[in-house]
């Protein structure tokens, strides 16, 4: 019982965060049940909770969705998600963490120094973008912090942001979920407990959307730039 209550506390906290900031549940979430059920149960239970938990905020957010957003990263993520759940059931786990964490300190860096060239890219971009994480959400579970600088670049902010990520989050995981399921990667247990974990997401997206809608613009980039660029740190350190 004790576990379980730090189980769903983490993940009220999650989605509170990711209500909030459209990313950075999975940090908060996911080391838990890794710890409470060693990481290749974790990893399909996580799919199927925050896909829970992406549905909530897309329902909240449909009427921002930027839709030739969320059709070029389905075009990548999809196929990816596939390759990435076949290599989760075969790769051994790696040292990507120090890669990743460079790479999300130089992305805040990358969309300050875009955000004063007025540098932006076509929506097509986000084709490649999907198809790279979503291969690494797949193999080490969430890859949402490292997707926020490019969504931001684009011009994606609050209720559009939190919407459009959290459609193309949901797209990734039931591809990733069907193929762990056809793999053998995920047992019905993961299944039951990640609906349980995921059904507490709700309220905690509930929760969170409300406290976004009292943020200004400016202070929701500064809240998104600081943890993405904490998450770094975290990733370098850990």
């Amino acid at each position: 019982m004790d576990q379980w209550l730090i189980i769903l506390s983490a993940a009220l906290a999650a989605s509170i965060v990711a209500g909030i900031a459209g990313t950075g549940g999975g940090i908060i979430l996911l080391p838990v049940l890794v710890a409470s059920f060693g990481v290749r149960d974790a990893v399909p239970l996580y799919a199927v909770a925050q896909l829970i938990g992406n549905l909530s905020r897309v329902g909240f957010n449909w009427p921002l969705i930027r839709f030739p957003v969320v059709f070029w990263f389905a075009l990548g993520a999809i196929p990816c998600s596939i390759l990435g759940a076949w290599l989760f059931t075969r790769m051994p786990d790696t040292e990507l963490f120090k890669f990743l964490g460079g790479f999300l300190i130089g992305s805040v860096i990358w969309r300050r120094w875009c955000s004063r060239s007025n540098t932006s890219f076509s929506v097509r971009w986000f084709a490649p973008i999907g198809a790279v994480f979503s291969l690494v959400s797949a193999i080490g579970g969430s890859a949402g912090p490292f997707l926020a600088p490019f969504y931001l670049s684009y011009g994606l902010v609050k209720g559009a942001f939190i919407g459009s990520e959290a459609l193309v989050t949901a797209i990734m995981h039931i591809a990733k979920l069907a193929s762990y399921q056809e793999l053998g990667a995920i047992s019905p247990a993961a299944w039951m407990n990640g609906v349980v974990v995921g059904s507490v997401m709700i309220l905690g997206t509930y929760t969170g959307k409300n406290l976004l809608e009292k943020l200004s613009a400016q202070m929701f980039m500064n809240m998104i730039e600081a943890a993405i660029a904490g998450f770094g740190l975290w990733f370098l350190l850990k």
